[in-house]
């Protein structure tokens, strides 16, 4: 009983850094219009906050899984959340591009150190019978940062200030580094460590190579959507404040509610492939509604919006590990990176569309690469229905 007690309790650590550490991720994002103000920088200027930080998520689980091999998920994690926590102090006291722009940097190299050994710590330190649930409860831990970072620096940037809520994350950091000693277990992970032509192999298959480049392109219009509209809202209405636009993204909330019915989804539509596409179709629709520029009919876009992403993103990443026989580690890990890197480029590149042809040729191009990505998946499941008629 008390064994569990410990476990329940460092679990809710882990979760509770988990949060801190999305929240620190995406926190600059609907407050860069204030940024690119105090600071008179150019739209894809004030997007580099954001971009910065992404950019190792998308390379991250090809190499650090080495370091796991050198160093245990406890050490790596407290010491990476403690870096994180001092560079968000830095942050708040910062008074140049260049300084705020070389932290973010910095901080976007320790994320990808935190996450990777929760979310590893989480994998072999429960109870077989628990681990899924506990993944499950870290996901949901995601995407509650995920809200939380947007709505709450927004909320404080129009009340107080921008640099507040970086300083109190800060110090929230740091007393997550205090509550992660608490971790009994320490473990040097067994992680997936590919080499090139194990990847290379790997995306000449077929279905993998239409899942991940149809994954790609579906974060990639997240990932602009969620970094283009807070210019976007202030292009439509100058004396929308920060918390509204903060308060825009509870849509985000929905991830929680399709993560958890992903079974049920897939038992709705027959099989993933089919899920997938109507997950594309509200996707698009979402992605239309926001054609209307009145901020009511925005804020009910974005619930439709998010539930196409993440319907498409819990199924897709759950059929990975379906299709994959063997060598699941390195299967999810090159899904993860075209997964960060779709949001890396969907961060700045459709930047070009929206400079040169406003926010509606920025919303076509959108509904754009959702075609192709519908594309992908109606592919993959040309490749899986080909493979399962063949004679085994």
């Amino acid at each position: 009983m008390n064994a569990s007690r410990a476990n329940k309790s460092q679990l809710k650590i882990i979760y509770f850094t988990t949060i801190l550490t999305i929240c620190s991720l995406y926190a600059a994002q609907p407050i860069q219009p204030v940024f690119q103000e105090e600071f008179q920088l150019g739209n894809l200027q004030a997007l580099l906050f954001t971009t910065l930080m992404m950019l190792p998520l998308g390379i991250a689980p090809l190499f650090y899984g080495f370091l796991l091999e050198t160093f245990s998920a406890k050490l790596l994690v407290r010491a990476a959340v403690l870096i994180l926590g001092l560079l968000e102090l830095v942050f708040a006291c910062s008074t140049s591009y260049f300084s705020l722009l070389l932290v973010r940097a910095i901080q976007g190299l320790m994320i990808p150190a935190i996450l990777t050994s929760l979310m590893s710590y989480i994998s072999f330190t429960s109870d077989r019978e628990n681990v899924q649930r506990s993944i499950a409860f870290y996901i949901a831990a995601t995407i509650v940062g995920g809200f939380l970072g947007r709505f709450l620096s927004g909320l404080s940037t129009e009340l107080l200030g921008w640099r507040y809520f970086f300083a109190f994350l800060g110090v929230l950091l740091i007393f997550s580094f205090y509550l992660l000693q608490a971790l009994e277990k320490d473990a040097n992970m067994e992680y997936a460590k590919p080499k090139l032509s194990e990847i290379t192999d790997l995306l000449r298959k077929k279905e993998y190579f239409w899942l991940y480049i149809g994954i790609f392109s579906i974060f990639f219009v997240f990932s602009a959507m969620m970094n283009f509209l807070p210019f976007a809202l202030r292009q439509i209405n100058p004396s929308l404040g920060e918390a509204g636009i903060g308060f825009l993204y509870f849509g985000y909330a929905m991830g929680i509610f399709v993560s958890l019915n992903s079974l049920r989804i897939i038992r709705l539509f027959g099989n993933e492939t089919d899920a997938v596409r109507a997950a594309i179709v509200i996707f698009f629709a979402g992605t239309t509604l926001f054609f209307i520029k009145d901020y009511t009919v925005m804020f009910g876009a974005m619930f439709v919006f998010c539930t196409g992403l993440f319907m498409a993103h819990s199924l897709l990443s759950g059929f990975v590990n379906k299709i994959s026989n063997t060598k699941k580690g390195i299967a999810n890990g090159v899904y993860i990176s075209f997964y960060y890197m779709g949001g890396t480029f969907g961060s700045f590149i459709p930047g070009y569309f929206f400079e040169n042809y406003g926010w509606s040729g920025f919303l076509v191009f959108l509904q754009a690469m959702l075609l192709f990505s519908f594309f992908c998946i109606h592919m993959l499941k040309r490749g899986i229905v080909a493979k399962a008629s063949l004679p085994s």
